[in-house]
């Protein structure tokens, strides 16, 4: 397993060993890294989060939950003042509400938690939260389970009663930035893991909505 890396470093770049570091629960720390900010925007900035539109909030998430993938992907670290710099630029005062939204989208949908190893510096790392049989089973080879997006996939189908709209299960991914069409950094082209490898492994059923023209289609349990 190659080693944790300082944040200011490029994610392309195999980072440098380091010692062994004793990880801290996030958590209530959510809130105190978002204490944090004053000194990496402006004090004078207020505009209230609520004037954003919904979708634009998302799409903030969505990137958000993209930069820390890749850092869990390549092993390194980040912190509040990277995260930022590189995300949000100019809407840094939305940073805490994302921030808090992202942490529990990560752990739900993508198995990953955020947690704190230097509290001095406010460096943070991507951890798994599921467990390594459940990883080792439903893992693209690279660490990053996708337990928790076909968890999310069929409990859209029990909610709306054992079965699920197509378009209602694409519209539900597109806002945590898994697209059809697009390949995903971790999960790639949506389309063929829900509808050829998860129903070829027994997970899922997609089948076309009997008498539909033009055709719908559904999945299934």
């Amino acid at each position: 397993m190659s080693a944790l890396s300082k944040p200011e470093e490029d994610l392309q770049d195999p980072g440098e060993a380091q010692g062994p570091v004793e990880a801290q629960p996030l958590g209530a720390e959510v809130g105190e890294a978002a204490s944090h900010l004053a000194s990496y925007h402006p004090a004078s900035s207020s505009t209230p989060v609520e004037a954003l539109p919904q979708e634009i909030l998302d799409e903030m998430m969505t990137n958000l939950m993209t930069f820390l993938l890749l850092k869990y992907r390549a092993k390194k670290l980040t912190s509040p003042a990277e995260m930022l710099n590189k995300v949000f630029r100019d809407n840094q005062e939305y940073f805490p509400v994302v921030f808090s939204q992202a942490l529990e989208w990560l752990q739900v949908v993508f198995g990953v938690e955020v947690k704190e190893v230097d509290p001095t510096e406010h460096l943070y790392v991507m951890v798994p939260t599921l467990g390594l049989t459940c990883d080792e089973m439903l893992s693209d080879g690279q660490g990053l389970p996708k337990a928790g997006l076909l968890v999310l996939v069929l409990s859209m189908i029990m909610w709306s009663g054992d079965l699920a709209p197509a378009e209602v299960v694409w519209g539900a991914l597109s806002r945590i930035g898994v697209y059809v069409g697009s390949e995903h950094c971790i999960f790639g082209e949506p389309r063929e893991l829900l509808t050829q490898v998860w129903v070829r492994e027994g997970y899922l059923e997609y089948r076309q909505v009997p008498d539909s023209d033009p055709a719908h289609y559904e999945f299934l349990w």
